[in-house]
This record gives C-alpha cells, sequence and structure tokens, in this order.
C-alpha cells in the first residue's frame, strides 16, 4: 500500500500528528513503533496484582493550553489529579518545591523570621530560582537558598544526571526554584488532571481512524519494498537514524524495582524524592495518581538512574551540556543534507525533553506550520 506520510513513532507527538493528517488533511497515515505498545513512554499497563502502573515512571498531565487540554478531552475523560512531591531531608518528608511548610519543618524556632525574610525580598513573586536567591544581599535568603540547595537539589542531581551541578547548563538549576507560599502543588498549570481509563487508552482512541494504520513492534529498518510513502515524521533518536555516524548523543536512562504489598496506600503522595540517601532518586506509588480503588493492594515503582546504551537501555533524558549541542549540531547538519524532506520532531528527535504537554503543542504547530501551511 502507498500512504501519504510514514509517521515513526506511536507517541504524544506522531499519534498527534497523525490523527490532525488523516481528520483534518485527508491524508492515509501509517504509524509504526519499535516497542510492542503505543502512547511511548506514557505507556500505562494493568500489571500482575490488578494496578494500573505507569511502565516508564509517573506520568501526570499539566498544561496551560486551553487548546492542548481540548484536543486530548476528545480522546478521553479524566481523573482530577495535582502532582504533589515529598523529599526525605534529615529523616522528616518536606515539600518539593521547597516552600513555607518545609521552611518550618527544617529550621523549626527561626522559620518564621526567615520567611519574613523572604517575603521582604521577593514581595511579589510566587517561586524563585536557588540560584538567584543565592546572590541576594541578605543573609537569611541566601542561607534558605544554601539549605535548599544542598538537602533538595545537589545531591538528586548527582545521582539523576552522574554529574555535579556545575556540569550542567545553567538552565537547569535555573529551573529549581523555592516556592513562597504553602502551596504544596508540584504544578500550578489551570489543567492537571491523569487520563480516565489510561494513557494508553487515549492514544488507542486517538490512532482510530480509518485513515490511519499501526504496526507495533516494526522498527522503520523493518518495512518492506510494498510499503511505500511519500513523506515521513520521524519521532525516534535522531543519532540512530543516521545510524550514529556522528556518535551516539548521550542520555540518562532508567531502571525501575517495582513493589507490591495488599492493602491501602503506603506513601502519603504519589512520589517521594530521595536526595542524599540510597542508590535511588525516587518513589512513585501510582494509586495516587490514577484514583484506582478496584485494586486490592498498592504497586511502587523504586527508581535508579542509570547510564545509556543504544540497543540496550531506553533514551530517557538529553544531557543538557553546552558540549552536547554542538554535538546535536552535527546531526542537524546531516538533516540538513541528507534528509531534507522528512521531518524530524519529538523528544527524541529533537534531543529535547518535553513535558507532555510540550510534545503534544510541538506537534500541533507542526502541523499548522510545516504541513497545513507548507
Amino acid at each position: 500500500m502507498t500512504y501519504d506520510w510514514l509517521i515513526v513513532g506511536a507517541g504524544f507527538t506522531g499519534a498527534t500528528v497523525a490523527r490532525r493528517l488523516a481528520e483534518d488533511a485527508g491524508q492515509r497515515v501509517l504509524v509504526i513503533d519499535r516497542r510492542d505498545h503505543l502512547a511511548g513512554n506514557a505507556f500505562d499497563e494493568v500489571d500482575e496484582h490488578g494496578v494500573l502502573v505507569h511502565r516508564y515512571g509517573p506520568h501526570a498531565f499539566h498544561t496551560n493550553s486551553e487548546r492542548i487540554w481540548r484536543f486530548l478531552s476528545r480522546f478521553t475523560d479524566w481523573h482530577p489529579y495535582e502532582h504533589r512531591v515529598r523529599a526525605e531531608i534529615e529523616g522528616q518528608l518536606v515539600p518539593v518545591p521547597f516552600n513555607f511548610d518545609a521552611l518550618d519543618a527544617c529550621f523549626g524556632a527561626d522559620a518564621p523570621r526567615l520567611e519574613r525574610a523572604l517575603r521582604a525580598a521577593y514581595p511579589d513573586q510566587v517561586h524563585v530560582p536557588i540560584l538567584k536567591m543565592l546572590e541576594h544581599a541578605d543573609a537569611d535568603v541566601r542561607r534558605v537558598a544554601r539549605y535548599a540547595f544542598d538537602h533538595v537539589f545537589d545531591g538528586y542531581t548527582h545521582k539523576q544526571w552522574a554529574l555535579p551541578p556545575h556540569d550542567l547548563d545553567p538552565s537547569v538549576t535555573a529551573r529549581v526554584p523555592v516556592r513562597l507560599s504553602r502551596d504544596d502543588r508540584y504544578f500550578l498549570d489551570t489543567y492537571q488532571a491523569t487520563p480516565k481509563d489510561g494513557f494508553t487508552a487515549l492514544f488507542r482512541r486517538m490512532l482510530d481512524h480509518p485513515s490511519i494504520d499501526v504496526r507495533l513492534g516494526c522498527a522503520l529498518g523493518d518495512l518492506g519494498t510494498d510499503d511505500r510513502w511519500r513523506r515521513m515524521l520521524y519521532t525516534g533518536p535522531v543519532d540512530a537514524y543516521f545510524d550514529y555516524a556522528e556518535g551516539p548523543l548521550p542520555y540518562r536512562s532508567l531502571r525501575f524495582e517495582p513493589i507490591y504489598q495488599d492493602g491501602p496506600t503506603v506513601q502519603p503522595v504519589a512520589q517521594v524524592n530521595f536526595p542524599n540517601a540510597h542508590a535511588y532518586t525516587r518513589i512513585t506509588e501510582f494509586r495516587h495518581m490514577t484514583g484506582q480503588t478496584d485494586a486490592p493492594g498498592t504497586t511502587r515503582f523504586v527508581e535508579y538512574p542509570i547510564a545509556h546504551t543504544p540497543g540496550e537501555t531506553e533514551p530517557y533524558y538529553p544531557i543538557p551540556r553546552p558540549e552536547n549541542r554542538a554535538h546535536l549540531e552535527r546531526y542537524a547538519r546531516l538533516v540538513a543534507q541528507e534528509a531534507p524532506h522528512v521531518l524530524f520532531a519529538g523528544r527524541l528527535a529533537d534531543y529535547q525533553y518535553y513535558n507532555m504537554d510540550q510534545a503534544v503543542g510541538r506537534a500541533l504547530a507542526l502541523f499548522d506550520k510545516e504541513i497545513a501551511g507548507g
């Protein structure tokens, strides 16, 4: 069969573009994915204990974009969910981002004075990056920033990236705030939820269209000579597309250790971080996120950051360093020279970490500007 479009990858970017091509442009689309399931890293499934889990780690949807929310809401009802995170610090669980409740827990009798100092220093701000606070003239402000940096951010960063913070792009630390309130939600977006029937069901509905064919367990190199297409959207690793001609781009990967026990939930919130102790970074308990009530027990995933080896582990996080951006530029030149008619988009193709809503937004804009308007 001849298709108008081949889309490599059935994650958020590929599925969103596929739906719009079929529905809004009347195109015939083939979607393939080398893995045996839809939804990319958002894939969820019921485990052997009857608990709905996110196979590739926790996914809590959040966005401020009404357009993105409306688009996805066509394919799912929602379970309202606001993500909350605690970090184990000096034997107690405190909110992340570090906020005034964390200040009370960690500084005791000094907390009221420190809170006044923070409010005076930043009277109109909801949160302030830690690096900015470390440069403040007030010693109390710097004291809070130093504590949060040392106890919440530094150890977690070493484990997550296998690098000290100063070896990463400054944008990483710039995204780490102290929150100047008692709001303990991890995200402050207008829309926050998880799909009522799970992410996989959302993707199944998005790709359920008479003009879309889906083949799972099928990599680009698996397609035969009878498969033809006019255009391609590639959402896989850009270095893999060129057979690592410029060397593999560096990523961090993850390993998950599931823990099941009968009975109710164990943790006070879905995610507990361990910045300073243990080899793992966090433990996620999924029933907090999904709202599932029909399981006899609860499953948690213990998450270990590990090195990434192409072909052996999943590439999760592009490593944000200036030299890696320069490495990516060499692949950008190959794209321009050898694949000018292929569209590259998505977390792996762009070598950029996207939240789920950012991936959808990128896909919607790609269709509007480069496909429908091209």
